[in-house]
């Protein structure tokens, strides 16, 4: 076991996928000489040279259709964002080919790519860089979308995304990067389609992904030392949302708070709750409580955009007035 940081983590899953396998190879703004603007593709321009690590223009539409159409010929491109807010200048080739180029082909094309990179509301980086698109690629055909929230499940899932034959959308927050966790030295790999449960419990399922995994467990520990007992999942799986596990935990604690940072209006936790409503009305003893990230443009003042993230301590009163049944 060895104790690294989350863009180490990222750096080693894709160094061992390109040196285990010649097709796969990295492009995007600065992943090259510059190692990229979070240092994921460190010291791989050096190994593998400019065709295998490549600098691209700032032109997010014309790189990610080169990616889509490198992945048709069989190669498989891992395009980084240097901010997933970028991505929305090329939704066009990311919704109407990657995601549908399999099917519309008759199933003759396979789209083998990963699109990540930073997301999410980071310190002050404007409303433009805090963009949260998970919930905007979650309607889109063919994708796969994970979020992760280790430097352990990121690395797991990322090796196990360049390996997959499907179009992945890869989700980091800007500010896990410096995350530390121990790693084993032996090689894994994680599903793509399974959530994480975190801490088992039973009198209120707390599900949630990406930062706010660690806002709810910042959450638990003071919860649990005033005798709550929550069951806490980390979805990772954002696109398909494994139900499964949901489901189950739902039988056991009939109690649901969804924690995320997306945006209320259309996000992640909207279309669960529509589904457990489908679903598992009955098993519900009381309304589902839904923790998200207000309407608003994320604000460039430090105090203002704080306030438009959920907070440990709205997490934990949340909790008790739903076990205290105060709606």
């Amino acid at each position: 076991m060895s104790k690294i940081f989350m863009f180490d983590a990222l750096r080693e899953a894709t160094d061992e996928e390109m040196e285990k396998d010649p097709s796969v190879f990295v492009l995007g703004e600065d992943v090259g000489h510059y190692g990229g603007s979070y240092k994921v593709t460190k010291d791989l321009h050096s190994k593998y040279g400019d065709l295998r690590v490549l600098d691209t223009p700032i032109a997010e539409n014309s790189f990610m259709g080169m990616a889509i159409g490198a992945a048709i010929t069989g190669l498989r491109p891992i395009v980084e964002g240097m901010n997933m807010s970028f991505l929305l200048l090329a939704f066009n080739q990311i919704s109407n080919n990657a995601g549908m180029l399999r099917y519309t082909s008759g199933g003759n094309f396979k789209i083998p790519m990963v699109i990540r990179g930073p997301g999410g509301v980071g310190r002050q980086l404007g409303a433009e860089h805090s963009q949260r698109l998970e919930a905007y690629f979650q309607a889109i055909p063919g994708l796969k979308i994970v979020a992760c929230s280790t430097p352990y499940n990121a690395k797991g899932l990322l090796k196990s995304a360049i390996k997959d034959d499907n179009p992945v959308i890869f989700f980091e927050h800007v500010l896990l990067y410096n995350l530390k966790d121990d790693l084993p030295s032996q090689e894994y790999f994680l599903p793509l389609d399974k959530a994480e449960i975190v801490r088992e419990g039973n009198q209120v399922t707390i599900l949630t992904y990406s930062r706010m995994r660690h806002h709810v467990i910042q959450a638990a520990d003071v919860l649990v030392n005033e005798g709550y007992d929550p069951e806490i999942i980390d979805l990772i799986s954002l696109k398909p949302i494994d139900m499964k596990t949901i489901s189950k935990s739902l039988l056991k604690t009939h109690k649901l708070i969804i924690v995320e940072e997306c945006m209320k209006t259309g996000g992640i936790a909207a279309e669960i709750i529509a589904q457990v409503n489908d679903n598992w009305f009955d098993q519900l003893d009381a309304p589902v409580i839904r923790l998200s990230s207000q309407d608003i443009p994320t604000p460039y003042n430090g105090t203002l955009e704080k306030a438009t993230v959920i907070s440990p301590q709205q997490i934990i009163e949340s909790v008790r007035n739903l076990i205290n049944m105060i709606y």
